[in-house]
């Protein structure tokens, strides 16, 4: 069967997918409506079920350098008192620590080897609609915006066209030209600003444990992550409650610089000092702002013919809780290529749209445990009359061996031979 997939979308999503289809020998074309190469957000932070995909990929050793290496994360109370711990990592365990690394230093490595592996990218191409669909091929159009002054709409052809376009995917919309992001009425401005400033003695690991969120049940969480392979810098950041906007009034609100140092700084005087010392001095333009959305259980994430599919977080986007946001993304995309392959080698064409629901299935029992987690993490940190723990009791670590040390190629041949 011969094949070539539309990726809608070169962000980390998108050009994980085309290096993983290339390792199935399976031809694909980026596109992406915005400039080369996308320069955008802050740092993420990737566990070991991602990074054995990158490695699989053969983008761990190029990013590894240039990432923070760290096994904990870890949560005090308002006092600055040790609450709980949550693994992100461990080599010994999963293979790998986890890694905070910029957005921008993974896209750079991941867009160096698709351009290495040929694979086409064209930017400056906003994808539009879906024109057609067959049992074969599938045709859309976009708002192709070249270098001349003059915006064409044209159209192409593909066996398959995947919506790797984010939170507000547009592809999306062909399979559910109704539905909308749930805006989740919280907000979460970020910056960066110099480890120094937090005035704590060197080296930092061997004096107060981090990443580290400190819970305040008036003012909420407030994180402090280090960043830069030295652990030089660090991202602040918090969470509130905020009115929804539309994305020019997100636009407008990130550029309005007094309004996120007020917000990082709000209520910092009822935090430890450590907190205080993080917001005294901020540059304008460290500054990061997102609007937090979800996207409902979707019953499918494929066009009923097979040939449109989305992933990440165009199918689901998961809270931040577990850190599993990109990790799940790029577990969507990784599974994804093995399936094609496999249709490639055994399915034929005909069982394209079995393999999928197949996929599908798999994946959103991942993406539950996932979410069950998230809800585990939640309810262990509440005050105890809330249904949580107790201050000083001692937590039982999760079990993590599920999430971090899969075999992916195992799971998806488990996965048909349960026939889910």
């Amino acid at each position: 069967m011969s094949t070539n997939v539309a990726i809608i979308g070169a962000g980390l999503s998108g050009l994980a997918l085309a290096l993983a289809l290339h390792q199935q020998s399976i031809p694909c074309t980026l596109y992406e409506a915005r400039s080369a190469p996308l320069n955008i957000g802050g740092a993420i932070m990737l566990s070991p079920n991602a990074l054995r995909i990158l490695d699989q990929l053969g983008v761990f050793a190029r990013i590894h350098p240039e990432g923070y290496s760290f096994d904990n994360l870890y949560f005090r109370t308002p006092d600055d008192q040790p609450l709980d711990s949550y693994e992100f990592g461990n080599a010994r365990e999963y293979g790998y620590q986890g890694l905070r690394i910029y957005r921008h230093v993974l896209i750079r490595e991941l867009s160096a080897m698709v351009h290495s592996a040929g694979i086409p990218i064209h930017y400056h191409h906003k994808f539009s609609h879906i024109v057609t669909e067959s049992p074969h091929s599938v045709t859309w159009a976009w708002a192709d915006s070249t270098t001349t002054t003059t915006t064409t709409t044209t159209t192409a052809t593909a066996t398959c066209l995947v919506g790797a376009d984010g939170i507000h995917s547009t592809v999306r919309q062909y399979l559910y030209p109704d539905l909308e992001p749930i805006f989740t009425n919280a907000v979460g401005v970020t910056a960066a600003v110099p480890t120094s400033q937090l005035q704590l003695p060197i080296p930092v690991s061997n004096n107060y444990p981090f990443p580290v969120t400190i819970l305040n049940p008036t003012h909420g969480a407030f994180v402090i992550a280090p960043q830069l392979p030295d652990g030089s810098e660090v991202l602040i950041g918090r969470q509130k409650r905020a009115p929804q906007l539309d994305r020019e009034g997100w636009a407008a609100l990130l550029n309005n610089k007094a309004w996120c140092v007020d917000f990082l700084r709000d209520g910092a005087d009822d935090f430890p000092g450590i907190v205080q010392r993080a917001v005294s001095e901020i540059s304008p333009d460290r500054i990061n702002l997102w609007p937090f959305y979800r996207v409902p259980r979707l019953e499918s994430w494929s066009s009923v013919q097979g040939r449109v599919v989305i992933l990440g977080d165009a199918a689901h986007a998961i809270p931040p809780t577990a850190g599993q946001g990109i990790n799940q993304a790029l577990e969507d995309v990784f599974t994804y290529a093995l399936v094609w392959g496999r249709c490639q080698k055994e399915e034929g064409e005909g069982g394209l749209q079995r393999a999928l629901g197949i996929w599908q299935r798999g994946r959103q029992e991942r993406v539950d445990r996932v979410l069950d987690l998230n809800d585990q993490i939640d309810r262990r940190r509440l005050p105890r009359k809330e249904g949580g723990g107790q201050q000083g009791e001692k937590m039982e670590p999760f079990d993590l061996e599920w999430l971090y040390r899969p075999d992916f190629g195992q799971m998806v041949e488990g996965w048909f031979a349960r026939g889910l």
